[in-house]
This record gives structure tokens, C-alpha cells and sequence, in this order.
């Protein structure tokens, strides 16, 4: 009898372990920039990135996950929930929606900024304050957009992409 239940208790050890390791690895897989970019609609904002002030600033090249996905263990539950929930949403717009051109992925463009940033305000911009712990940017423009965000306070990086996407927007029309 006993070297039964310690035989099922070894086999569930064991099945935990690989659990965990898939969760973890899946995690990993579809936290990486190619996963993203495999959409069509998410070449734009990838290609935009590399053209940005955050794509090798200081030798730092983010990727989606970087400001898209908490990471670290304490934040797990949230880049799961993030890819189960918002995962199955961009799935569904993506079959949906026709973002064939950067013309008609920038009609709907405002919406997933807004998105985003209503997670970012969500999780309290915590993928933001992963890079900004303790900014030093040069100018006092920078130096006014990093100032530390108050938590659930507005401004900040949270409404950076919406402001900068509009202003682009009247400079084209102007």
C-alpha cells in the first residue's frame, strides 16, 4: 500500500513539473516579438518602434513583450490573463478586420492605443517603470515626459502613444 501511494505521488510530482514547464514555456513562446509580429497587423507598430526614441536608446531594443506583457514571476497571473483575454480579442479582430494596408490598420489604430493604455493604467504602468526606475533624460522636455508616474495618476508614459500618434496625425493634414 505504501508503494502505491508513494508511486502516485511521485507520478503527480512529476506531471506538476511538466505543467509548469509548459505553462512557463508557452509564456515564453508567445511573449516573443516574432509571435506578435506574425499577425500582419502587428508588422506596422514594430516597424514604427525601431524608428522610435525607445528602439536603441541607451543600447536598449524592446520588444512587444516589453511594454505589452509584465514580466516577472510576481506578474505571471497578469501576462497570462493578458494573453488569454486580450489574446483571444486581437484573434478575433484580426479575422475579423482588414488591416492589409497601413491605411486601414490606422483606422482602428486609436482604439488599440487606447487599449493598451487603459492596461497599462490597469497594472499600474509596471512594464513602463520596469525601464524607467530612475530616468535621467537629457532636455527638459524628456525630462518632464519621465517624471515618475503617480500611481492611477493620468500622464505620464500611459498616454504617450495616443498623443504622439495624434500629433503624427496633424502634422500629415497641416
Amino acid at each position: 500500500m505504501a508503494m502505491k501511494t508513494g508511486s502516485a505521488l511521485l507520478t503527480g510530482a512529476l506531471l506538476g513539473v511538466v505543467m509548469v514547464a509548459v505553462v512557463l514555456g508557452g509564456e515564453a513562446a508567445v511573449s516573443t516579438t516574432e509571435f506578435c509580429t506574425s499577425c500582419h497587423s502587428m508588422t506596422y507598430p514594430a516597424e514604427e518602434l525601431k524608428d522610435s526614441s525607445h528602439y536603441g536608446a541607451l543600447g536598449a531594443n524592446p520588444g512587444c513583450k516589453d511594454c505589452h506583457i509584465p514580466q516577472g514571476l510576481q506578474n505571471f497571473h497578469l501576462a497570462v490573463a493578458t494573453h488569454v483575454v486580450d489574446g483571444a480579442r486581437e484573434l478575433y479582430l484580426e479575422a475579423v478586420n482588414d488591416y492589409s494596408t497601413l491605411e486601414k490598420f490606422n483606422e482602428r489604430r486609436l482604439i488599440m492605443a487606447h487599449d493598451a493604455r487603459m492596461n497599462l493604467k490597469k497594472w499600474d504602468s509596471v512594464t513602463c517603470r520596469t525601464c524607467h526606475r530612475n530616468p535621467q533624460p537629457p532636455g527638459a522636455d524628456a525630462k518632464a515626459a519621465h517624471k515618475k508616474p503617480e500611481p492611477r495618476a493620468q500622464g505620464g508614459c500611459r498616454n504617450r502613444p495616443e498623443r504622439e500618434h495624434q500629433a503624427g496625425q496633424n502634422g500629415a493634414q497641416a
